[in-house]
């Protein structure tokens, strides 16, 4: 029976402790060696990590001042400053119940990226946040090849949506 890398590792910390950078960076590491990465840090030195599969992207940001881990999965990059609008009508799908994974919406104005995001504070099993960041990661693939096309037809051609 093959083992992967990730299974010497042991786990994180015990669930429901604080987050700590070393118990965020294991769990991170732990999810990489899952999904069938090279043996990585989890996160680097600055505080980031990342995985590409499947055409989706999933990014992790350790925040020191508040002893956190975002997790966010990138919905769609924008080349310009997204028109006005446009965030707004994200967030009216995610406040309408559209499924966002776990997540909530989170436009990163310095990449131009739309994401969608989920913090940790205190240390899930890891179980659980491999089964969390598989569930934002489909969504966030939904929403870029449904709900963008949806966003922007309320956006820019809203007249389009009106009963005749």
């Amino acid at each position: 029976m093959l083992r992967s890398w990730v299974s010497f590792l042991g786990p994180a910390a015990p669930a429901d402790t604080p987050l700590t950078r070393e118990s965020a960076r294991r769990l991170v590491q732990g999810f990489l060696g899952e999904e069938g990465t090279p043996p990585s840090g989890g996160i680097n030195e600055q505080g980031f990590g990342g995985i590409s599969a499947g055409g989706m992207s999933l990014y992790f940001e350790w925040h020191e001042d508040t002893q956190a881990l975002e997790c966010s999965a990138l919905v769609y990059r924008f080349r310009e400053p997204p028109k006005p609008g446009v965030i707004e009508g994200f967030q009216a799908e995610e406040r309408e119940g559209t499924d966002a994974g776990g997540g909530t919406v989170d436009y990163e104005p310095e990449n131009r990226g739309l994401f969608l995001s989920r913090t940790y504070t205190r240390m899930p099993t890891e179980r659980a946040f491999a089964k969390d960041m598989r569930r934002l990661m489909k969504a966030s693939q939904k929403w870029a090849d449904e709900v963008l096309d949806r966003v922007a037809s309320r956006v820019f051609h809203p007249e389009e949506l009106q009963p005749r």
